[in-house]
C-alpha cells in the first residue's frame, strides 16, 4: 500500500521539518517531548510474562518487573525506545476526510512499526502482514463497541471516523498483537500520496519482483525500473487478489521499495535541506498523525545520526492460509516473541 513510501518518511519528514527550520524555544520544548511520548502509550512494557515465557521472580529481590527470561538469558525492556505505528490507508482521496461511524474508515493495507533506539542509535522497521489474524474490536454505526473477534488486522482501521479514532483503534490492535507493546505515536497516510512522496525524492530504483503489467506495462518481472508517479503507486499498492499469497508478495515489494526510498530520501535531503519540509507540506492533507512539535523537538537532534540498512527491516514469519472468503495470515508466535526480545529488550548480565 502507499504506506510503504511513508514509513520512514513520515517521522523523518516531521523531524527534519523542525531541524531544518528551527524552533523558538526548541530546548524548552524538548523537556516536554519524552514525557508526552510516554504518556501516549497505554502500557509501559510488553506483557511477555503472559505469553508463556520462562518467567520467575528472583529470590534475591533483584528482579525487575519488566525483565523476562528467554533462551537461557534474562532481558530488560528498553524504556528509552520510541515506537511509532505507520499506516497506509486504502483510500484514494487527496484529502483525509472524516466519515460516519461504521466500516468506511479505510483498511490499513500497510502496517509498519518504526522503532528508534537511542542506546545504539539505530532505526528498525517491523512489517506487519495486513492479513494477520488477531483480535479486532467491532463497533456499530453509532460507534458503540459490540464485540471482539478474530479477523484480519487491517480491517480495524475501518471502524471509527477514518481519522484519529480509527488510528487509535488500529494502534490498540497492533499493540495487543505484540503483547501490549508500548506505541508512542502514529501516522496514517492515504495511498494517494505515494506518487507525490516518491517523485519528491527523485524516484526509486527497483528490480521488479513480480509481473505487474496488468496494472502498469513498465512493471515486468526482473526488469530494473526507475519508479515515478503512478508506476510507483502500482508497485507499492497493487496486487492481484485472485492470486494466492498476493498480500505476502506485496509486503515483500514494500520492503524492497522502502529500502530504496530511504536511500533516495537521504540523497535528496543532502542536496536540498528543505526537502523534508516540502514533502511534509505536500502530504499533510493526506495524513493523520498525533506526533506533536514538542515530541519532534525531543527526537530530532539525535535521530539524524541514527543508522539504518536493509537488514534493519524485519518481518514476522507465519503462514498464509485460505479462509472461507479471504486469505488469512497466522503469525509464528515463536518468531514474534523472538523479534520482540531482539528489538525491544537488552540482555541483563550477572543475573541468575
Amino acid at each position: 500500500m502507499r504506506k510503504v513510501g511513508t514509513v520512514f518518511l513520515v517521522v523523518w519528514a516531521v523531524l527534519m521539518t523542525f531541524v531544518a527550520g528551527g524552533l523558538v524555544g526548541f530546548e524548552a520544548m524538548r523537556l516536554f517531548g519524552k514525557s508526552n511520548l510516554d504518556s501516549k502509550s497505554a502500557t509501559s512494557a510488553p506483557m511477555l510474562d503472559q505469553a508463556g515465557a520462562e518467567y520467575s521472580v528472583d529470590t534475591t529481590g533483584k528482579w525487575q518487573s519488566d525483565w523476562v527470561r528467554y533462551d537461557g538469558g534474562v532481558y530488560d525492556y528498553n524504556e528509552d525506545i520510541i515506537t511509532f505505528l505507520v499506516m497506509g490507508i486504502d483510500k484514494d482521496d487527496e484529502v483525509v476526510k472524516e466519515v460516519k461511524e461504521g466500516v468506511d474508515g479505510g483498511q490499513a493495507d500497510a502496517l509498519f512499526l518504526l522503532v528508534l533506539n537511542p542506546h545504539n542509535e539505530s532505526i528498525k522497521i517491523i512489517g506487519i502482514n495486513r492479513n494477520t489474524m488477531t483480535d479486532v474490536d467491532i463497533y456499530d454505526e453509532y460507534g458503540r463497541y459490540m464485540t471482539t473477534m478474530i479477523a484480519q488486522i487491517a480491517v480495524q482501521h475501518g471502524f471509527g471516523n477514518g481519522m484519529e479514532e480509527s488510528c487509535e483503534y488500529q494502534v490498540k490492535a497492533v499493540s495487543n498483537l505484540f503483547y501490549q507493546l508500548p506505541i508512542h505515536g502514529y501516522a496514517a497516510i492515504n495511498m494517494s500520496a505515494i506518487p507525490t512522496i516518491n517523485d519528491m525524492v527523485g524516484g526509486v530504483d527497483v528490480t521488479v519482483l513480480e509481473d505487474l503489467t496488468k496494472f502498469d506495462k513498465k512493471l515486468v518481472e526482473g526488469e530494473q525500473v526507475h519508479l515515478e508517479g503512478q508506476t510507483a503507486f502500482h508497485y507499492v499498492k497493487s496486487r492481484d487478489i485472485k492470486l494466492y499469497g498476493s498480500s505476502d508478495r506485496r509486503l515483500e515489494r514494500q520492503r524492497q521499495y522502502l529500502n530504496g526510498f530511504i536511500r533516495a530520501a537521504r540523497e535528496a535531503s543532502s542536496e536540498n535541506t528543505n526537502a523534508a519540509v516540502q514533502i511534509f507540506t505536500e502530504i499533510s492533507d493526506a495524513m493523520v498523525t498525533n506526533i506533536s512539535a514538542d515530541e519532534v523537538s525531543y527526537l530530532a537532534p539525535d535521530m539524524i545520526k541514527y543508522s539504518f540498512d536493509p537488514t534493519d527491516f524485519m518481518m514476522i514469519n507465519g503462514k498464509t492460509t485460505r479462509g472461507e472468503d479471504l486469505e488469512e495470515f497466522y503469525v509464528d508466535e515463536d518468531d514474534l516473541y523472538r523479534t520482540i526480545i531482539e528489538v525491544f529488550y537488552e540482555k541483563v548480565d550477572n543475573v541468575d
